[in-house]
């Protein structure tokens, strides 16, 4: 059975103008973010080491490690919370309802029996504190009239519970059974986050009105302000307290993080300032951080993860990234096997080391969306949504010129003869267009509906799958199509069609869950009965050796089948994917790379039978 050996995870979720609220856990260095309806825990001492969960039915929204950091709380936007395990398959222990609106954020109290969640209730309650086990509310929480974006648990007896919000107001209740105390109003917009110190002597609140200000943790009175001429020029989003209460986090849309000392009658000073390489834009605005033991972590709108070091704040920062949307292509570099190149459709892309994970982005001068993408020795060849077929020269981690070509209508597929690239074979809605490097060589109409195409290694042969799940072979001379045969055996639109690397046969996949394996010189079919997935085939790669040949698809599944045994003898990988398997390729026999909605990437070992 096919082995997962790597995982290279997608980044947080983020939305512009708003802050993430991360979380970690004290006695590991686990950190635990959001992404579409997947709860990611990433390691911080080895970012390879991930897991994630996926049983949320809607985007989740925040997640936390319970004080003894044995369960998981995490909630989404459709209101509910699951209480879950940390450890082995992630064990389902409790969910409730708790608003009718989204979550914004949730916090456990310190004897791990209580939970406080607050979010958008849409006209009713913004905040609810409720029993961990049975749900039984323990408390009421009046005074907020808008959603409320944060909520904070007193780490230390008497139990406390402060909330801010759209309001601008920051609330303080006591209890247990919770009741409204006292409300501030110091901040003039939105109040983003508020967070106790650990050990229970203050709290801070954070705001767009680019001020914190720290209040008493026990009577809720305001002690003292963050330092205002050191101050953020932007939106503070996040603030975390160091482990020993002396210390603060800041970050804000200025795209800088700032550390500050807080001494013991409340006031902050400005130790010192973090600022993040990058290119300056919108997504270096920085959304969310955590101080984790010695790790000071910062997100980025854009999703990229900075990890500085807390006893040496001079150190450049460890940096990872990853998609944030639906991964449609992979591409490997044939010349270096363990290089993997990942593209999502918001026109970003990736390069991956196996072994090593993320090591860098590919920077394009223009950065279109992405839909189609396919990659050889020295170059890129992607299209997006405007006619535009790129072609993009390749220097290592850089991209260099890229060149453009109008195809008249919206490329559907595209495909690379191997051997020479230069030749393109592109099909649209009615027909093919072939490119000669950046030339248009002819436009054929060919009079049915085109879904997906391949062209042969040395460029004379050409596979059309149409609409009506007809695969027709034609021979290329010159800048013309002469069609050769028409073969009919799927039963429905085909998606996918590859040759094998050693040009003796061809695959092709449809949308009726069927994958077919064909002779290339008698055109009989070699492989049958590959009908194991149960939704639409989107993907399929070739093992280097021609031996093997894997089909991703909507399922979730991916499934690898040895051409010279029956189908029956298939390997499946069930789950390999939330939302779907939208690439695949093979990096040597045994590794089997995979990519998906969940915006992750995961290499699988497999075992030979």
């Amino acid at each position: 059975m096919p082995q997962l050996a790597e995982t290279y995870a997608c980044v947080p979720s983020t939305e512009r103008g708003r802050g993430i609220l991360i979380s970690g856990d004290p006695k590991s260095n686990k950190v635990l973010y959001t992404n579409g309806r997947s709860v990611i825990i990433l390691d911080l001492s080895n970012p390879l080491n991930v897991a994630i969960y996926g049983e949320h039915a809607y985007p989740a929204t925040v997640a936390r490690f319970s004080p003894n950091g044995e369960w998981i709380a995490s909630a989404d936007a459709s209101g509910t919370v699951r209480i879950w395990g940390t450890h082995n398959d992630h064990v389902l222990k409790k969910e409730f309802k708790v608003f009718s609106g989204r979550i914004d954020d949730l916090q456990w109290s310190p004897d791990g029996m209580r939970i406080v969640a607050s979010g958008d209730g849409k006209g009713k309650s913004l905040v609810r504190a409720f029993m961990w086990d049975s749900g039984t509310n323990v408390g009421e929480f009046d005074g907020h009239s808008r959603r409320v974006l944060s909520c904070a648990f007193k780490p230390t007896r008497p139990f406390r519970i402060v909330t801010c919000g759209e309001d601008f107001l920051v609330n303080f209740y006591e209890g247990p059974p919770f009741r409204f105390k006292l409300s501030h109003r110091d901040h003039s917009n939105f109040v983003n986050c508020v967070r106790f110190s650990p050990d229970g002597s203050k709290f801070i609140t954070v705001g767009s009105d680019k001020k914190g200000i720290l209040f008493d943790g026990k009577c809720g009175e305001k002690i003292g302000e963050l330092s205002s001429e050191d101050a953020h020029k932007g939106s503070i989003y996040a603030v975390s307290w160091s482990p020993d209460s002396k210390q603060l986090l800041t970050v804000s849309a200025d795209k800088t993080a700032k550390v500050w000392d807080i001494s013991e009658d409340g006031s902050g000073k400005l130790k010192k300032t973090l600022t993040c390489s990058g290119s300056g834009g919108v997504d270096d605005m920085l959304v969310g951080c955590l101080w984790q033991n010695d790790h000071l972590v910062t997100i980025s709108l854009g999703g990229t993860i900075s990890i500085f070091s807390a006893s040496n704040l001079e150190k450049a920062p460890l940096q990872l990234s990853g998609h944030m949307k639906n991964i449609t292509s992979l591409a490997v570099l044939k010349s270096d096997p363990t290089c993997i190149l990942s593209s999502s459709y918001d026109g970003l892309i990736i390069k991956w080391i196996q072994g090593l994970g993320y090591s860098g982005k590919l920077q394009r001068k223009e950065n279109s969306q992405i839909k189609c993408f396919a990659a050889a020795e020295e170059e890129i060849v992607t299209s997006g949504f405007d006619n535009k077929i790129w072609r993009i020269s390749l220097h290592g981690d850089q991209c260099g010129d890229a060149e453009s070509v109008d195809i008249g209508s919206q490329p559907k597929d595209l495909s690379l003869a191997l051997l020479s690239p230069e030749l393109t074979l592109i099909t649209t809605d009615s027909g093919v267009v072939m490119l000669h490097g950046t030339k248009v060589v002819s436009t054929i109409n060919l009079g049915f509906a085109v879904t997906a195409s391949a062209v042969a290694p040395d460029g004379n042969e050409a596979i059309i799958g149409g609409q009506d799940g007809k695969l027709h072979i034609y021979s290329i001379t010159g800048d013309t199509l002469k069609e050769d045969a028409v073969l009919e055996k799927h039963r429905g639109a085909i998606t996918v069609i590859h040759y094998s690397p050693d040009f003796a046969m061809f695959a092709s996949g449809d949308v009726n869950r069927e994958a077919i394996v064909w002779d290339r010189v008698s055109r009989e079919v070699k492989l049958k009965n590959m009908l194991y997935h149960t939704a639409r085939i989107n993907c399929l790669a070739w093992s280097p050796n021609s031996s093997m040949v894997a089909t991703g698809s909507l399922d979730t599944c991916v499934i690898i089948y040895e051409v010279d045994k029956p189908a029956s003898s298939r390997m499946t990988v069930k789950g390999a994917h939330l939302g779907g398997v939208y690439g695949l390729a093979f990096t040597d026999e045994y590794s089997v790379v995979s990519s998906g909605e969940d915006a992750c990437v995961r290499v699988w070992k497999l075992t030979p039978q």
